[in-house]
């Protein structure tokens, strides 16, 4: 047994872990890739069933879709994969996708448009959580038969209405769009769950890597596919080690024991930075901070204080001493890096701006309570907020609870103000839109808790239709300049002050080349990656 296999056997794994265990080698073997992440949140492998973020790192990896991502060009969007190719019908409901030729999954089975048919069915069928990112689209249990279907080597699928092309492929990209080997799951099929059970922990995929083993709370071990389509891989083996604590991730970094860190806290990433070796590796991801303003709240729906409020944040002064590089200014719904983004960022902290605003509507003494789950970045952006509000006359009460506790009254439209994030659950701009700048019914008996806009009790104000529009647009470049108008409009009149998006900073050892998380659109990549 190698001094590495040693070292990942119980009793040395545990010694590891505690960070007191001596350092055995210089780097880890030079097929193999092993990163250090808080894996935790990984409930399933089922990718009709995954909705987590450490989950869908994994089967990014496993499973190929009709359409999907190059992990080295992001800014291209969507391309082929299982399909080579597809074409759409004049009405704009019928997208017909012709199958990649010679491509297996991991079982010898051959990846055929009937397999695609099965797996797109399934999600639908399985109805769990991810579901709604295809049944937007109208695909029902009741019709599925006639709007998924394979012919031949082509699968259609018809949806219920014409939308714009690039948001129907988007939502192919989303691990609910992935493929699975129809033969290899059904023959583990039991009281017809379509192989759900099994799926939970084995897989079934044509993509880079097949899993080997999946250890909660412990570890996740790919081994990878010799005949992917793409090429075999240059890591032969990929090994994600749930290690919680940033203080444990960046030593085992620095003694070359992991090739990756991704969960490093602004004072280790300070750290290691410029140590040899070592290399910080920054990706935009789709996390977005904001504040909002219940509508609810007189005071609070009139134009010059949702402006001034706006005016009292101090975005650069947090971007620049607390949050230390893991947020960045974004004041839109949309992050960077999504087809429509924006880079206008026209608010600053002016307290001068903000009390003449707040004069102007004829508000003065003002008290408010802001909701913030106990998070120590969260808490600390709050007491900023709480600081500079002071200053303009605002009084701003801060109460604390678990993500559960401030959700609930958030979501029950309970809370004065609310501090949190938001991230995106597909890779279209409409993911962000229909909940940011969309309400097709403000009343209090619709109890459109997903929506954000009616949590706030905010009609959206016109942003509804030019949302609905948006979706529909075929054409992909006048679709993004209509989003560009959504956003600009939502700035001047949203009870919202978007104010960052998530920056992860990974620590990297200097010989790992082509490593990527999959910025704000995707989930991490690892068949590209070299030593």
């Amino acid at each position: 047994m190698t001094a590495f296999a040693r070292l990942m056997s119980g009793a040395a794994l545990a010694a590891t872990l505690a960070g007191t265990a001596p350092a055995l080698w210089a780097e880890t073997p030079a097929n193999m890739l092993v990163v250090a992440n808080r894996i935790d949140d990984i409930t399933t492998l089922d990718p009709a069933e995954t909705f987590e973020f450490a989950g869908g790192d994994v089967l990014r990896n496993v499973y190929g879709r009709l359409v999907n991502f190059d992990p080295l060009d992001f800014e291209a969007g969507y391309q082929p994969d299982l399909a080579e190719s597809w074409e759409v019908s004049e009405d704009g409901r019928t997208i017909t996708f012709t199958m990649r030729e010679g491509v297996s999954f991991v079982s010898g089975n051959p990846v055929t448009a009937e397999d695609a048919e099965f797996s797109l069915r399934r999600a639908v069928l399985l109805n769990l959580t991810p579901s709604f990112i295809l049944t937007q689209f109208g695909f029902t249990p009741e019709n599925i038969e006639e709007t998924i279907k394979a012919d031949g080597n082509k699968l259609v699928i018809t949806t219920d209405k014409a939308y714009a092309t690039s948001f129907v492929l988007n939502c192919l990209t989303a691990t609910i769009g992935s493929i699975v080997d129809k033969t290899t799951v059904m023959a583990h099929e039991v009281d017809g769950d379509m192989g759900h059970d099994w799926l939970k922990t084995n897989s079934a995929g044509s993509g880079a890597y097949s899993l080997v083993a999946w250890k909660p709370n412990e570890s996740v071990t790919l081994q990878a596919n010799p005949d992917f389509y793409q090429g075999t891989p240059a890591m032969q083996r990929v090994i994600v080690r749930h290690i919680a604590e940033s203080a444990t991730q960046r030593l085992l970094l620095e003694r070359g024991d992991v090739d990756v860190a991704r969960n490093l806290n602004p004072e280790d990433v300070q750290g290691i930075t410029g140590a040899e070796g070592i290399k910080i590796q920054e990706e935009l991801k789709g996390y977005l901070m904001y504040a909002s303003f219940n509508q609810k709240i007189p005071e609070l729906a009139k134009p010059e204080v949702l402006e001034a409020f706006k005016h009292l944040v101090d975005y650069d002064g947090m971007v620049n001493s607390f949050l230390k590089g893991q947020w960045t200014v974004q004041q839109n719904f949309l992050p960077q890096s999504y087809l429509g983004a924006v880079k206008d960022n026209p608010f600053s902290l002016d307290v001068e701006k903000a009390k003449a605003l707040l004069a102007e509507a004829g508000v003065d003494g003002l008290e408010l309570t802001i909701g913030v789950r106990d998070v120590q970045e969260r808490l600390e952006i709050a007491q900023s907020m709480q600081n500079t509000f002071a200053q303009a006359g605002v009084k701003l009460n801060i109460e604390v609870g678990t993500g559960k506790q401030v959700l609930a009254k958030y979501r029950a439209r309970d809370l004065d103000v609310y501090l949190g994030t938001w991230g995106p659950d597909y890779a279209d701009p409409q993911t962000n839109a229909s909940t940011f700048a969309y309400n097709p019914d403000n009343s209090d008996e619709a109890q459109n808790g997903g929506i954000l806009a009616w949590r706030n009790a905010w009609d959206a104000g016109g942003l509804t239709e030019m949302t609905e529009a948006a979706v529909a647009e075929r054409d992909t470049a006048r679709r993004a300049e209509m989003y560009h108008e959504i956003q600009t409009r939502f700035r001047e009149i949203s009870p919202f002050a978007i104010m960052f998006q998530n920056i992860e900073q990974d620590g990297v050892r200097e010989n790992v080349q082509n490593f990527t998380t999959g910025l704000a659109v995707s989930d991490a990549s690892y068949w590209k990656v070299t030593k």
